[in-house]
């Protein structure tokens, strides 16, 4: 596969895993991480927590290749939380069997800042001449600024809005009569009609009761006291 002509094609780069890393903890585990850098773009994998010396990432990137850059740089490093991250060791990945052969499946050397071994990593490439994005996915992709058109306002149906509104009240004093001629009738008058309401007199006359069955009950004191039942035998003690 030729070489030439790489400037804008895409090259996929998956980060599998780490071998026999140098291990900067004294008592627990190292929690590494992979940097992938290619010209100014720079890519992180996930910290593997407790990873130690062996651990698994298994993590993609997507690099825009540039004409004349043909080799990737990537760094192992060891995730603090209280500190600064400790470098484990750091490579050069040339390009030129990913993009000879479309396809690179190697393992390669790291090595700590006083230069010694310090691991190893392994990384798989895929490339295929001139997979270059494309354009009609970049045009479609919405710019800074961007504000949706309108939707299509509604248009109604003519037939049910053409005519005006019947004006009120109705001419004629009468109700707009309905297919067949029901209801048709004029407004009701008011005051109503004497003959529905008769005329209440003025001043209103006094309201009568009927007579009681009973007879009147006498005044107070007209009786009192009250005649003994029994005047022989009782007499009536004195007041």
């Amino acid at each position: 596969m030729a070489t030439q002509n790489i400037h804008g094609n895409l090259l996929e780069v998956t980060v599998v895993s780490c071998c026999k890393l140098k291990d900067t903890e004294w008592i627990s585990r190292q929690d590494p991480y992979v940097s992938v850098e290619y010209g100014s773009h720079r890519s992180t994998t996930r910290t593997c927590t407790d990873g130690g010396r062996n651990p698994t990432f298994q993590e993609k990137f997507v690099f825009t290749l540039i004409e004349g850059l043909r080799d990737i740089n990537v760094s192992v490093w060891n995730s603090n939380t209280v500190t600064h991250d400790d470098f484990i060791g750091s490579g050069k990945i040339p390009l030129a069997k990913a993009l000879s052969q479309g396809f690179d499946d190697s393992s390669w050397p790291l090595q700590s800042k006083t230069g010694r071994h310090a691991g190893e990593v392994r990384v798989i490439m895929h490339y295929t001449s001139g997979n270059k994005p494309s354009k009609d996915a970049a045009a479609q992709k919405p710019s800074k600024g961007f504000a949706p058109s309108a939707p299509p306002s509604y248009a109604a149906p003519a037939a049910m809005y053409s005519a005006p509104p019947p004006a009120y009240p109705p001419p004629g004093g009468a109700y707009p009569a309905p297919p067949g001629g029901a209801y048709h009738q004029p407004y009701p008058t008011y005051p109503p009609n004497s003959s529905v309401y008769p005329p209440a007199s003025y001043p209103p006359q006094p309201l009568t009761y009927p007579t009681s069955p009973y007879p009147p009950t006498p005044a107070y004191g007209s009786h009192y006291p009250p005649a003994s039942p029994f005047p022989g035998l009782y007499p009536r003690p004195p007041y």
